[in-house]
């Protein structure tokens, strides 16, 4: 029996099911040929894939001079043998099959067709042959330009000194599975960070979002203006085809001065240079004699008079 060729065949309308990692067609031909190919509806330039067809003759007759012949529309879609051909498959048997294609560097991206012929001869009282039995099939596969990793942050939109600031990451791959991921946050000298800024994982799936939470600290030091302060997200991986890349975004942070009273991420609450923590509760804060806030007003006016006085002389 030879190599038979991977595309499907036709007669009723195909029954495309869509699956996470690509998609199925079924069709069922003359005399109970059942035929289903599953191929990836999405595939990357450069690379390869494989389309893999199911033949089972469920009918009461042998079939003949089965052939799948296939064909691209452009050189997008690269293809080495397009025909297989089988001689003979008897009722009650099945064969299956994998065919190998190769996407072109330069593809261009969008929705590309593979187009299949297939043909069979059905013998009635698996003797007599019938007339040549055969129907067209087109295979839509979406081809893309180089996988991309998407890097989320979701940060405060200011940060102040003396203080503790979240600063999350997202890591999205839609296209491939990474292997070898190393996620590195990198800070500002003015800024340190709790825990580790570096982070590692041997695997990430693809369509699978990596969350990673860190805490910033800011120095307990004193500015009269707001500026703003860099922080990079660089993440270096294996792709699919064992090649080592990195990418990285960077993410530019409000450093203001502190106000009078300011309210954390967490519910705590600084006011002048006391911070009450989360769970103090409203009636200690409502406690805080008004003497103190006044005398916390005071001091700070006094330091922004002295300050100016400085700059004038």
């Amino acid at each position: 029996m030879k190599k038979i060729l991977l595309m499907l065949t036709l007669m009723a309308l195909p029954a495309i099911i869509q699956a996470t990692e690509g998609a199925t067609i079924k069709h069922t031909m003359d005399g109970a040929m059942d035929i289903s190919m599953s191929y990836p509806d999405i595939v990357m330039s450069g690379r390869d894939f494989e389309l893999t067809v199911f033949v089972q003759n469920n009918g009461w007759e042998d079939k003949q001079d089965i052939r799948f012949v296939i064909t691209s529309q452009d050189e997008s879609i690269l293809i080495k043998n397009n025909t297989v051909s089988i001689e003979r498959l008897s009722k009650g048997s099945s064969y299956g099959s994998t065919i190998k294609f190769t996407v072109a560097s330069d593809a261009k991206p969008g929705t590309h067709y593979l187009n299949m012929l297939y043909s069979q001869v059905l013998l009635s009282n698996n003797e007599i042959p019938t007339p040549l039995n055969s129907k067209n099939i087109a295979i839509p596969i979406e081809i893309r330009n180089e996988p991309k990793i998407q890097i989320n942050t979701i940060v405060p939109s200011a940060i102040f000194p003396n203080a503790e600031f979240p600063f999350d990451v997202n890591i999205l791959s839609s296209d491939i599975d990474l292997r070898d991921v190393t996620v590195k946050i990198i800070a500002p000298d003015d800024v340190t960070f709790r825990g580790q800024s570096t982070h590692t994982f041997s695997f990430i799936s693809r369509g699978e979002s990596l969350q990673i939470h860190s805490q910033i600290i800011t120095e307990d030091v004193e500015i009269t203006s707001e500026h703003k302060v860099p922080f990079e997200v660089v993440v270096s991986y294996t792709d699919d085809v064992g090649k080592e890349k990195t990418t990285s975004k960077t993410v530019s942070l409000l450093l203001r001065p502190r106000t009078l009273m300011e309210f954390t991420t967490d519910g705590g609450v600084w006011i002048g240079g006391f911070f009450l923590a989360p769970y103090v509760s409203i009636g200690t804060l409502v406690g805080i004699p008004a003497g103190t806030l006044f005398s916390i007003l005071v001091h700070r006016l006094q330091k922004k008079k002295s300050g100016k006085k400085r700059k004038t002389k």
